[in-house]
């Protein structure tokens, strides 16, 4: 049943406030505006690069990209995927980015570990020196890097040349260098946010190192390593630099640098370009939705926790 406001007040009982509408200032809207903007200078090189794809070569060639489609096709794709081999290099992309990724995370969560939980005098000059590698560009590394690679010998099972030039284990190893310091950053910082009694206890209890990084640390930290993960994966498969200087034939490369070679060889077609660059950009949206849930997680437990 209803009740009035007349009945409210003579009845003596406070009507509850109203909200109140909070007043809309310049800055709220500039901001808006400035993300819409963002959003829309993100997506459009994207949707060109779609809109290319599905035209036919003849009749860009013939209207200009930038011109109204009178139909559209799949034959790009399945061109670029037939005539440029391209699950091949998608399987290099694999062999090389899975195993950066896993010993990444498992060596950057042991430097954290000690570098976080473990008191000793050392603990803030060794996560300098794990940060500080990421100051250096690559450009200034290449050249005794690349006589480095030329000097150290691997097995055969590793290497089919024998150098570490030249292979996956050399992509793999460089890519994990320079991923290090960054994720042991990050995981330091989300395990100091643990709480110390956890570590008291299972000291008490008899536990081990390894038993507290392993069984107690390591779960607690599943949202951060999800959220490097998909950082990971997309920075060590979308490289590029590595994969031109530190392999010299053309099918040990990448997919990335895969795609270089196919703009040398189709260079005219860049309807087929774009949509091999679309294909090759399917196994990261993969990864980021398989990862989304534990990705956001922690992103907001990183920003909340401090």
């Amino acid at each position: 049943m209803a009740i009035s406001t007349a009945t409210v007040i003579e009845s003596g009982i406070a009507a509850p406030p109203r909200p109140r509408r909070r007043p809309i200032s310049v800055g709220s809207v500039a901001a808006q505006i400035f993300m819409i903007v963002v959003c829309v200078l993100w997506i459009l090189p994207i949707a060109f690069a779609l809109y290319v794809s599905l035209r036919p070569e003849a009749e860009t060639n013939r209207l200009g990209y930038v011109s109204v489609a009178h139909h559209f096709t799949f034959r790009n794709f399945s061109d670029a995927w037939s005539q440029s081999d391209m699950w091949r290099f998608f399987l290099n992309s694999v062999r090389i980015t899975v195993p950066a990724v896993v010993i990444t995370l498992l060596l950057a969560s042991a430097v954290a570990f000690v570098v976080s939980r473990l008191s000793f005098k050392f603990n803030i000059p060794l996560l300098i020196l794990f940060t500080a590698g990421n100051l250096l560009p690559q450009q200034v590394l290449i050249t005794p890097l690349y006589r480095m690679y030329l000097a150290i010998h691997l097995p055969h099972f590793l290497s089919s040349s024998g150098l570490l030039y030249n292979s996956y284990a050399g992509l793999i190893v460089i890519n994990i260098s320079f991923q290090l310091g960054f994720c042991v950053f990050v995981l330091s910082n989300y395990m100091k946010t643990i709480p110390t009694e956890i570590d008291e206890a299972a000291i008490v209890d008899g536990a081990s190192v390894w038993t507290r990084y392993w069984r107690l640390t390591l779960p607690l930290c599943r949202p951060a390593m999800a959220a490097l993960a998909t950082l990971l994966t997309t920075w060590i498969y979308n490289d590029f630099f590595w994969a031109i200087t530190l392999i010299s034939t053309g099918n040990k490369r990448p997919i990335t640098s895969a795609l270089a070679n196919l703009q040398g060889q189709f260079v005219s077609n860049q309807n087929m370009i774009s949509a091999a660059a679309l294909m090759a950009a399917i196994p990261t949206l993969i990864v980021y939705v398989a990862l989304q849930k534990q990705f956001i997680a922690g992103l907001a437990l990183g920003s909340s926790k401090g």
